[in-house]
């Protein structure tokens, strides 16, 4: 009897979980698609190419490829820019290094916004450098590679990746309150009493709306009172400010997937696993977590239009390129766009019960 127990119980338990779409998703399907997704992207790529901009005439450069015409797979170089112009280039990450040479000297100005271009480009002259010395064979080393960041040295990786980690934090927070909220309200009957009370729509709209920006200040505070302190040595320019805005459009963003995830789905599980299905290939496509530099040109292009990578990269342009207000303008614009076109999507899916 008791193995006959043991049978039925494990039977109803499996029949359970295999009913169970929400466990179902985040227990099988969820990591298959990831691993099928990013397997795919990642399968066949190489090391990203890598454009510089050479002031002025630079030998080395041009002998190292004339010497090995394959150099011209991961170099792309541009000419014809002053050295502040190309400084500058580097430093909003348009080119991923300047290259001057003073007699022996090849000198390498790079920016430290993303770890991993930054190495390959030290890597790569660093290789050109150590080519034409053994060239040179039997003579002491001539050249040499004086590589620097154009950021103040002062700065530490965190000035890059605090933005990403928050607008991570912020999208999932608003997304997931979004969602799972409308569900349970919907669920709770509460919305049909809420439509019924003498409570007008946009009181109710403004209300959550009002509690969503207040939690994302407040995310915001919290990451960066932690990020500035002394051990992780944050430094926030002077446009940092500029990224409240940016905060308070990108939570109008991601509230507005939250509210058409929770205009379609009707129970919390399916609310939590689709909006999970969006914000986490977001996060990685969008720049949040890893760079996009070994990913093909398509996935580069796909990130474009999403507003992650916009709310990500405003951040990082007023609090640690240094660039002034106006360059965050442009993403503002785009998340109230993307907010406006979700949100009226949204608008047509609601219903105030699951009738």
């Amino acid at each position: 009897m008791r193995g006959g127990g043991f049978s039925s119980l494990s039977r109803a338990m499996f029949l359970g979980f295999v009913r169970d779409r929400a466990a179902l998703i985040f227990s099988i399907l969820l990591p298959v698609l990831f691993l099928l997704f990013f397997g795919s992207i990642y399968k066949n790529t190489s090391a990203p190419k890598l454009n510089l901009v050479a002031v002025g005439r630079v030998e080395l450069l041009a002998q190292a490829r004339q010497a090995d015409p394959g150099l011209s797979r991961i170099l792309t170089i541009s000419h014809g820019r002053s050295v502040a112009a190309a400084l500058a280039d580097v430093r909003k990450g348009t080119d991923d290094g300047a290259v001057l040479q003073h007699g022996n000297t090849l000198v390498l100005r790079f920016s430290i916004a993303d770890p991993t271009k930054a190495g390959l480009v030290n890597s790569v002259l660093g290789s050109i450098v150590q080519d034409a010395n053994q060239a040179a064979s039997g003579q002491p080393a001539r050249f040499t590679l004086a590589a620097s960041q154009v950021e103040d040295k002062s700065l530490k990786a965190i000035q890059y990746f605090t933005p990403g980690l928050l607008g991570w934090a912020l999208a999932s927070g608003a997304a997931f309150g979004a969602a799972i909220t409308l569900v349970s309200w919907r669920e709770n009957k509460l919305l049909r009493r809420l439509r019924l009370a003498p409570v007008g729509i946009g009181s109710i709209v403004g209300a959550r709306i009002g509690i969503a920006v207040a939690i994302g200040l407040i995310q915001m505070a919290v990451f960066l009172a932690i990020a500035t302190l002394p051990y992780f040595g944050l430094q926030l320019t002077s446009a940092w400010w500029m990224a409240i805005p940016l905060v308070v459009c990108g939570i109008l963003a991601f509230m507005s997937i939250g509210l058409l995830v929770g205009a379609i789905a009707k129970t919390q599980q399916a609310a939590t696993a689709i909006t999970n299905l969006i914000i986490l290939p977001m996060a990685f496509l969008g720049g949040a977590f890893i760079p996009l530099d070994f990913a093909p040109n398509w996935v580069k292009e796909a990130s474009y239009v999403m507003p992650l990578r916009y709310l990500v990269t405003g951040m990082q342009d007023v609090m640690a390129r240094g660039e002034g207000p106006a360059s965050a303008l442009p993403a503002i614009g785009i998340l109230l766009g993307f907010t406006l076109l979700v949100g009226a999507i949204a608008v047509r899916m609601f219903r105030w019960d699951d009738i």
